[in-house]
This record gives structure tokens, C-alpha cells and sequence, in this order.
């Protein structure tokens, strides 16, 4: 299963998920891009497989993957303090992987509906969603 995760500023939900996913799924190949150098690093700490930084590699990337996994504004434009650009965003919504989005509250964008919950308690429903698809390993 190729994954994808996108993560900006700091990094530290895309860190998170890269451990976690290592942790349940072994076999997994996780590339790893970060809309800023920061972002990538932390996720190269995590153990990504792959990483980049920037539009171009949200836009390469996106096509390759199985899966898509981030939060909910690298689907929206000029989300996550502006480091979301219009190319990025499209990149992410045309891809024909599959996308798990995490519902954060953030940044002007509330998704209205779904529980406040921790970040540990998304991240573990993140695991679930992956383990219940189908997808070459």
C-alpha cells in the first residue's frame, strides 16, 4: 500500500501518523510531504520511507498514491495558514486514491457534525479506516 501524507506547518499530525501507520501496517510505504521544510523533517524523524517538500510534490505525489491522508485543509485552498495553494489542494481532490481526512477545527474551517475529539482518538480512527480497505500491499 502506497500512503501519502501531507502535513504543514510544524508537522507534528502528519509525525504522528507516520508513526502510527509504521507501527500497525509495517509493510506500508509512507511518503511523506510537508508544504514546508519543517513539516517534512518531522516526518522523516517519524520514519517515513519517502518525503519532499512543496507544490510540485503534493502534485506528483497525489497521483501515485493509494491512499491520501491529512488534515481536512489539503483539500481546501490557501488552508493551513495560506501554505495550501489552489494547485495543491486540486492535486489532492482530483487524485483517484482514496483520501482519509482528519476533521481539524482550524484555521477558519469548522466541519460542522463531527465530534471534538483528540488528536490520539483520529489518529486511531485513521488506523481503522486503513485497515478496513482493500488495498494492494
Amino acid at each position: 500500500m502506497n500512503i501519502l501524507i501531507i502535513d504543514a506547518q510544524g508537522g507534528g499530525i502528519g509525525k504522528q501518523l507516520v508513526s502510527a501507520i509504521k507501527k500497525n501496517m509495517p509493510t506500508a510505504v509512507i511518503t511523506a510531504v510537508g508544504t514546508n521544510s519543517a513539516a517534512t523533517a518531522a516526518m522523516i524523524k517519524a520514519g517515513a520511507d519517502n518525503a519532499a517538500t512543496g507544490e510540485n510534490a503534493v502534485v506528483v505525489n497525489s497521483r501515485k498514491a493509494d491512499v491520501i491522508i491529512g488534515p481536512i485543509g489539503i483539500v481546501i485552498a490557501d488552508a493551513l495558514l495560506g501554505e495550501i495553494t489552489p494547485l495543491m489542494a486540486t492535486a489532492v481532490a482530483q487524485s483517484p486514491a482514496k483520501r482519509i481526512l482528519i476533521p481539524i477545527n482550524h484555521c477558519d474551517n469548522i466541519v460542522v457534525g463531527v465530534d471534538d475529539l483528540s488528536i490520539g482518538k483520529l489518529l486511531q480512527n485513521v488506523i481503522q479506516e486503513l485497515n478496513k480497505m482493500h488495498l494492494p500491499t
